[in-house]
């Protein structure tokens, strides 16, 4: 499956980009920019994930030890 790609324009640190420029080759910087930002959006995503899971437990009811395990005991009898 071809993918399309868009230029954008943001500013990156001089720092940054000097490092970029020496360590990867012209033909390569984009799918190395690319596959960062891939990889800081998914950190991102999960983060947002933990917190919204986090607030749910602490929303959420509290069951005593084994009592989830027995519930869904008592589900799988009923589907069977």
């Amino acid at each position: 499956m071809a993918s399309t790609a868009r230029k954008l324009n943001f500013m990156i640190n001089d720092d940054v980009a000097e490092e970029l420029e020496r360590l990867v080759p012209a033909g390569k910087r984009s799918r190395v920019v690319n596959e960062a930002i891939r990889k800081e959006l998914e950190r991102i995503r999960r983060e947002a994930l933990t917190e919204q899971l986090h607030v749910l437990r602490e929303e959420g009811p509290v069951y005593a030890p084994g009592e989830v395990a027995a519930e869904l005991r008592k589900d799988r009898e009923r589907e069977g």
